[in-house]
């Protein structure tokens, strides 16, 4: 029997390069002991519950990204928080779970929707033409009334 290392993920959204490349494929490694203490020694990590740990480690573990040639805490920062979220949870399941939670986990990538083109929308611009409910008021002001004297 042999021990497996190493799993494929595939990121719900994608990791988008400086030059607007998408990367969603990717390896992620089982963590070792040094993997989660190291990054207790990095000074801008405050303890356990800094929240730039889990960065700081995923960047330990992702071994691949797409076509990325190295994997830091660079990239790590500039996924999608969907992505973030999922990296968690593949490390908590490949590192702490079961092996048929592994297997189901593995089996969910399957159905991980293709990541929408990442196209700029564009604001519709606003038209002139009324609400086919709107009901104008008979009486419309035209201009600055002055308000009767006995209301002052």
């Amino acid at each position: 029997m042999t021990l497996r290392t190493r799993y494929e993920f595939t990121l719900p959204r994608g990791y988008v390069d400086r030059e607007g490349a998408l990367h969603r494929q990717g390896v992620m490694r089982l963590a070792t002991a040094r993997d989660e203490l190291e990054p207790l020694r990095d000074p801008t990590i405050s303890g356990p519950d800094d929240p730039r740990l889990t960065v700081v480690v995923l960047a330990r573990v992702v071994e691949r990204l797409g076509a990325l040639e190295l994997v830091t805490t660079h990239e790590i920062e500039g996924l999608f928080a969907a992505d973030l979220a999922y990296l968690q949870d593949f490390y908590g399941v490949i590192n702490f779970g079961t092996p048929a939670e592994v297997e189901e986990f593995l089996a969910g990538q399957d159905d991980v929707a293709p990541a929408a083109p990442a196209l700029a929308e564009e604001p519709t611009p606003a038209t002139d033409v009324p609400d086919p409910g709107f009901v104008p008021s008979t009486r419309q002001r035209s201009a600055i009334e002055e308000l009767p004297a006995e209301t002052r």
